[in-house]
């Protein structure tokens, strides 16, 4: 068979502008080369950076942010589409080739019902009439498991959840019948229960239809469900490149064998001890509503353990950290740490409070002033608590610097110029600055890739060993869980169902949730997601 989609050799520039210094051109794609024929998918996977994106892109002959395809060839339906006029590229955008983002919700205009869009492009290219696209659309909701097929499209972007928005971008990308797909970290965004559900639609949709797609990940247990065949990208080339069973069970280079084996990492679980937080029937809601989004929760953690807080969005889990540190004052029940009981509000709380209880984000991005230096992001919470200023406070923030395994030399430099993974490490030296006894991580590694990630892990058990602080570490990784939990609570719409140490949370007979959120994990295996569908559907007849 013909190949659909073939690039060879393929270079892909952009302009660099440091400052202070002359423009340079930075090269983000050499020498890449891929087929692909109709029907099959293939998964592009590797760390932020590697390119995966800007490949995917290339399939549609498009750089974004300046980015310029400057060699090689990329061919789709048999002729070279790269550096092809602006007529013919609009003519294949939306019409062969369509692309699925990675937050649906950025994607779609708000003042939009969600039918206008969906079926926008095959109205665009006259590819069918409104009855007729509206007819697929409907088909598309259906295989897609949207709720009320014939109505969904009624409803506006902000009305159904982030699981069926990622739905609706995928039945509007399927619904011109393209040719080619692009699935951009399509369910990266999403908790585990809602991440299979798509994950399982996508899959069937991209069969039923007989499109062929590209799926670009950093999560190769998901890429392993969904794709044909995987290549493995790190700093703009190919590291490996072959069948998806060879890739997850017998991979040849050492970079794919780290993929495959990160979060191996050993934690002994440590026995229950005097609390150092006590979380006790707590009830919150937010103001002006009238219901409560904290019901009655009840937990606590130990110095020197970690207490994982795990459930899918809107549980409570970010909540219940608000809660903690004073941003959303309960409503009832009590907060005591380290032997005192805590003020409901911020206002109310001393400067000890705030000092021993410290916060780390999930999106370091933001959590940072992009004009300030790193020495100055640290040294802040020297000086505020401590009065530290010139030499001292250098030396103690190269302390840190070393502590998070940067150095000094990264003192002067902005967080622009940092990678994710060292952003996400300034934010650790910041928080470890003030000397806590406790720090609430808010999803600290979701956005990293998993060799990042990992690292981010061993660092903050590292740390823990040294300075014996704790950690109540909100997550929907189960993975991060197994990996550094001492302790477990489940939460499921604002209660806590299931609560212990990890051993004890980890271990059967599960409550209904619980159980379908472990069971929801993708495994790295080929065949996994095949097994859990089947078994849910067997389960789902028997009752």
């Amino acid at each position: 068979m013909a190949d659909l989609l073939s690039i060879k050799d393929l270079v892909i520039e952009a302009t660099s502008y440091p400052p202070g210094e002359k423009p340079r051109t930075v090269t983000l794609v050499d020498g890449v080369s891929v087929s692909l024929e109709k029907g099959r998918v293939l998964g592009l996977i590797g760390e932020s950076g590697a390119g995966k994106s800007t490949i995917g892109l290339a399939a549609m002959a498009y750089g974004r942010g300046g980015v310029r395809l400057t060699g090689g060839e990329v061919r789709l339906n048999g002729r070279n589409i790269r550096g092809a006029g602006a007529v013919t590229l609009r003519e294949l955008r939306g019409r062969e080739v369509t692309y699925v983002a990675q937050s649906a919700a950025a994607a779609f205009n708000p003042a939009k019902k969600l039918m206008e869009q969906v079926i926008e492009t095959c109205l665009l290219h006259k590819i069918m009439t409104r009855p007729a696209a509206e007819a697929r659309a409907v088909e598309l909701f259906r295989k897609l498991g949207l709720p009320n097929p014939e109505g969904f499209g009624n409803r506006y972007p902000h009305q159904v959840s982030g699981g069926q928005l990622q739905r609706a971008m995928t039945a509007m990308a399927l619904c011109p019948k393209p040719d080619l797909v692009i699935f951009d970290e399509p369910t990266t965004a999403l908790d585990v229960t809602t991440q299979i559900e798509v994950l399982a639609a996508i899959k069937e949709a991209i069969h039923d239809q007989g499109v062929a797609a590209i799926y670009i990940t950093h999560d190769l247990a998901v890429v392993a469900q969904v794709a044909d065949d995987i290549m493995v990208l790190r700093h703009g080339k190919t590291v490996e490149y072959g069948p998806t069973d060879q890739i997850i069970n017998r991979p040849g280079q050492a970079y794919t064998q780290a993929l495959v084996s990160v979060r191996e990492i050993a934690h002994v679980e440590k026995p229950d001890a005097a609390p150092i937080l006590t979380v006790d029937a707590v009830t919150a809601r937010y103001k002006g509503t009238n219901f409560d989004v904290l019901k009655r929760v009840s937990v606590a953690v130990a110095p020197g353990q970690t207490l994982a807080v795990v459930g899918e969005s809107g549980s409570g889990k970010s909540t219940l950290a608000r809660a903690i540190t004073g941003l959303l004052p309960a409503g009832q029940g009590a907060i005591t740490f380290a032997g005192r009981c805590l003020s409901p509000d911020l206002a109310g709380r001393s400067r000890d409070d705030l000092r021993e209880l410290q916060m780390i984000y999930q999106m370091a991005d933001t959590a940072m002033n992009p004009r300030q230096t790193v020495g100055t992001i640290i040294g802040r919470p020297l000086e505020f608590y401590f009065g530290l200023k010139g030499a001292e406070k250098a030396k103690r923030v190269a302390e840190l610097l070393d502590q998070i395994e940067m150095g000094k030399g990264f003192a002067e430099r902005y967080p622009a110029e940092l990678s994710g993974g060292q952003k996400q490490r300034v934010c650790i030296a910041r928080a470890l600055a003030a000397k806590p006894k406790l720090i609430i991580c808010d999803e600290v590694t979701s956005a990293l890739d998993p060799l990042v990630a990992d690292g981010i892990l061993k660092l903050l058990l590292e740390l823990q060993a040294r300075e014996g602080v704790a950690y109540l570490f909100i997550t929907h990784d189960l993975a991060t869980v197994r990996a550094i939990a001492d302790k477990i609570a489940v939460m499921y719409r604002g209660e806590v169902v299931r609560y212990g140490q990890k051993s004890d949370v980890l271990s059967p007979p599960f409550d209904d949730y619980t159980d379908l959120l472990l069971s929801s994990v993708p495994e790295m295996r080929l065949g996994w997601l095949e097994e859990v569908l089947g078994r849910r559907r067997m389960e789902s007849a028997g009752n």
